[in-house]
């Protein structure tokens, strides 16, 4: 049940078999049902998640009631609402299972207690924190300097396994555009060919 989340924080630190054992002692497992929420806009996050099997999304509703997805989260990533989790406020995002999934939690007091216990979990954290920082500056970089069709067209070569999971609307969503914008850019992709 741990290999997969033990395999992530080895790609940025080792571990004894003894943190090892610790770390996995201190995860929960929560489990989700497709269209069940995780997280809703305001709630505090307590936890953050990784993924061991499913799909969800992340995502906020603007004042006219548009959805706007801005992550979305497959087996072997983490995900959460980062600025609830790290400053205990009120969050703005949802997070939503689009698939039945299954997750392990890490409470933010028992993070805290993790770092004193194994100071390298400081480090992977870090990593995990900078990668996302860098990911989404890309998007918004990507969001306004690249055509509508070069998005779609890197986020399906980026994310081949998430573009046959993730329903068509969600993508145009995460992408800015609309459902039927990204119908036409398809069929536009498909000529080209």
């Amino acid at each position: 049940m741990h290999s997969l989340i033990l395999k992530n924080v080895s790609r940025f630190i080792q571990l004894t078999k003894e943190e090892e054992a610790y770390f996995t002692s201190i995860l929960r497992e929560k489990r989700l049902k497709k269209k069940q929420y995780l997280v809703k806009e305001g709630d505090i996050t307590r936890n953050t998640y990784f993924v061991t099997e499913g799909c969800l999304r992340s995502f906020f509703i603007d004042p006219k009631g548009v959805e706007h997805n801005t992550q979305f989260a497959i087996e072997d990533w983490w995900t959460g609402d980062m600025h609830s989790f790290l400053t205990q406020t009120p969050g703005k995002i949802n997070i939503e299972a689009l698939e039945d999934s299954v997750l392990l939690c890490l409470e933010k007091n028992v993070q805290e207690d993790l770092f004193v216990k194994v100071p390298k979990f400081e480090r992977f954290f870090r990593h995990l924190l900078q990668n996302a920082f860098i990911s989404f500056q890309e998007r918004i970089v990507s969001n306004l300097s690249e055509t509508a069709e070069e998005r779609y067209i890197k986020f399906r070569n980026k994310y081949p396994s998430m573009y046959v999971r993730v329903p068509q609307k969600q993508i145009a969503s995460f992408l800015g555009i609309t459902p039927e914008s990204l119908s036409r850019i398809r069929k536009q992709l498909t000529v080209k060919r």
